[in-house]
């Protein structure tokens, strides 16, 4: 359903507008529009060093546009404004005893900025994940529905607040990952999970990446039900959790659920891989300590701009992919999703041909420049190239949306 504006003056004068209405946000966009003027489209700018920086004058903050509008624990849905802070989501939902399944994670720290920023809005329209993404899916696999403002300033709700499959095109889920370029969310609509009682996580000590690849892949592909496979080589693994792991490299199997499956599965898991390496455990919160940090790229963290990319590569490829730039230039890598994503960060140029030849040579993949300066980013593609027809398709889905090209012009290339 779409809701056409009434005209309405709007003064653009300011250099960041903030409304705290849908109708506010529409008029503004509307404004924008009727100006030809270009807008920064963030909540907080927890992400704002992702993707190509935008060149306007103009920011739109959805950071008074928040609050939980609706949370049903027994239905297991939430709705809330898309400025709402993730935190504040997520404490809502533990004292409910439920969670965000799919640990969505926080660039902020990358990016020099203090954790805890991040905004549900942003969260959805980057289409953040975690560890848990190998078991329980994407952000878009959670999301039920949304309301949004496109760069034609039409008001419009896709989904809705019950948890099933519909046919047909679900909107909702194709502006999942659109980093505000097709239109603005205000509200979204997500299913949400009761949190697991406990969870142990096997620690193999020692391994190197190849043999941390089998280990990953030995685990993944047993019965023991493992929500996240990660493996930190030497140099890494002292970064995360205070240092609480050491300095050897840390392969890192998690187990999740009502304590005595998870003991029993612990035992079982663990049974067969102290045959490959010294295994040592982590229990409940000295557990989730690790996988936040994993989660939120703890390793990199480091106050610089160097260039940090995303991979998401083929989980047997992802250590062989690593170990040939290693030849080439000077990096530091982790990987995570049992090898299939990979933390990378360069200490020189970013060199985004380098990258992706060798994701080409090593069965294909994406790779995805999520840190470096504004320069360096003005400069690099920074996402993965589309294929011809793909390009295509979102050329003409930017058309439709955004015809004027309003909406954060420029971020994704």
């Amino acid at each position: 359903m779409t809701v056409t504006p009434s005209p309405k003056a709007i003064d653009l004068a300011q250099t960041t507008l903030r409304p705290e209405t849908p109708g506010d946000l529409r008029d503004l966009v509307a404004a924008a529009v009727s100006a030809e003027a270009p807008l920064v489209v963030e909540g907080t700018g927890s992400k704002r060093g992702l993707g190509r920086p935008v060149q306007a004058a103009r920011t739109l903050s959805l950071a008074g546009m928040t609050g939980v509008t609706l949370y049903e624990p027994e239905e297991l849905v939430l709705s809330a404004r898309a400025g709402t802070p993730i935190a504040e989501i997520e404490r809502l939902l533990d004292d409910n005893n439920q969670r965000l399944e799919f640990e969505p994670m926080d660039y902020g720290p990358l990016h020099g900025l203090e954790p805890g920023q991040g905004t549900i809005g942003g969260v959805i329209a980057c289409n953040l994940a975690g560890p848990r993404r190998l078991k329980q899916g994407a952000a878009r696999d959670h999301v039920l529905g949304v309301h949004a403002v496109s760069g034609r300033a039409e008001m419009f709700k896709s989904g809705g607040r019950v948890v099933k499959n519909v046919t047909g095109y679900d909107l909702s889920k194709g502006l999942t990952g659109s980093y505000g370029t097709l239109a603005v969310l205000t509200d979204v609509t997500i299913k949400v999970l009761p949190k697991t009682e406990t969870e142990t996580t096997l620690v193999l000590r020692g391994l190197d990446d190849d043999a941390a690849a089998g280990a990953m892949a030995a685990a993944m592909g047993s019965s023991a039900e493992a929500s996240g496979a990660a493996h930190l080589p030497a140099y890494v693994a002292g970064r995360v959790a205070d240092g609480a792991l050491g300095k050897d490299a840390a392969t890192l199997i998690r187990l999740e659920g009502f304590g005595p499956s998870v003991k029993a599965r612990a035992a079982y898991l663990g049974a067969a891989l102290a045959k490959v390496a010294p295994l040592e455990t982590l229990e409940a919160e000295a557990s989730r300590a690790v996988w936040r940090d994993v989660r939120d790229v703890r390793p990199f963290v480091d106050g610089t701009t160097k260039p940090v990319w995303r991979l998401s590569v083929m989980p047997t490829r992802g250590h062989e992919i690593v170990m040939s730039l290693r030849m080439q230039t000077g990096i530091d890598a982790y990987y995570d999703w049992q090898g299939g994503l990979v933390w990378m960060r360069l200490e020189g140029e970013p060199d985004a041909a380098l990258v992706r030849e060798t994701i080409a040579r090593f069965g294909g993949g994406h790779a995805t420049l999520v840190r470096a300066s504004d320069s360096v980013r003005t400069a690099t593609e920074v996402f993965q190239p589309q294929p011809g027809p793909l390009a295509a398709l979102s050329r003409r889905l930017k058309e439709q949306f955004d015809p004027m090209g309003v909406l954060n012009p420029g971020k994704m290339g």
